[in-house]
């Protein structure tokens, strides 16, 4: 069985917290009806959905995926880069405790959930502006007990590690290698993304398929010639926020 936490859009996520994306008008009525069609897609693709009620003062709160990391044996609540998002932290690490016994990390430490990337026991970390060498020490202390391996991986260009970076099979991702060291990939193989859609690599696997934005046509004809099914859906106004499907779910496997 597999339980996906999601958090309602905040009435002000016009004010969203923005790195390399210019700020653009959101219409939050219609990011909100997006984001009711994403739960629904993830029902239909046999997740038990939870959708926490919405943190009218945190502008990023749909994003429940920074806060906190879900590994089968423990769940780590992170610090997040940006100090004003720290808010959102508490009432999703309440909704974590009935699955997993909770980590926390500590200052200095800073660390978004955006910036990890698993492939079994590997944990590809981004080094990036919200996620500094503490966050990734920390997250090796935390994790080593449970045979977890942290290796960073630099991270240019785009706002996380998932935003350039994600895994499609056991071993496998799909990259956009300009806005990461994929050297540190090591022995992962990597399928690239359409070179006209820099931004199409953050996609969510959920069973045996591969759920992506459908504003990636290109690279979604890229994964279904490596023989992946492949379904879309419209986040058109999220992504606005600088988002894509990984960040507005947090999956609890049984």
């Amino acid at each position: 069985m597999l339980t996906v936490l999601t958090r309602r859009v905040s009435p002000r996520l016009t004010s969203c917290e923005l790195e390399f994306l210019p700020r653009v008008a959101i219409n939050v009525e219609k990011a909100a009806a997006q984001h009711r069609q994403y739960e629904r897609k993830l029902e239909s693709l046999g997740a038990r959905v939870i959708s926490l009620p919405a943190l009218d003062d945190q502008p990023d709160c749909v994003f429940v995926e920074d806060p906190a990391l879900v590994f089968d044996e423990i769940a780590v609540i992170t610090r997040m880069g940006v100090a004003a998002r720290r808010g959102e932290s508490e009432s999703l690490a309440e909704a974590l405790a009935p699955y997993r016994t909770l980590a926390r990390m500590r200052e200095p430490a800073t660390l978004d959930g955006g910036d990890v990337v698993r492939i079994g026991k590997r944990l590809y970390v981004g080094r990036s502006r919200r996620t500094n060498d503490e966050g990734v020490a920390q997250l090796r202390e935390i994790v080593a007990p449970h045979g977890y391996r942290v290796i960073p991986v630099g991270v240019r260009g785009c706002l996380h590690l998932k935003s350039a970076c994600c895994a499609v099979d056991d071993g496998v991702v799909l990259c956009n290698r300009k806005w990461i060291d994929a050297e540190a990939l090591g022995e992962v193989r990597i399928i690239d993304v359409a070179e006209e859609e820099p931004g199409a690599a953050d996609v969510l696997r959920i069973g045996e398929v591969i759920l992506m934005p459908d504003a990636f046509p290109r690279t979604r004809k890229v994964l279904e010639k490596f023989g992946y099914r492949v379904e879309t859906i419209d986040v058109s106004e999220i992504m606005k926020a600088e988002a894509g499907v990984t960040c507005m779910s947090l999956l609890v496997r049984k």
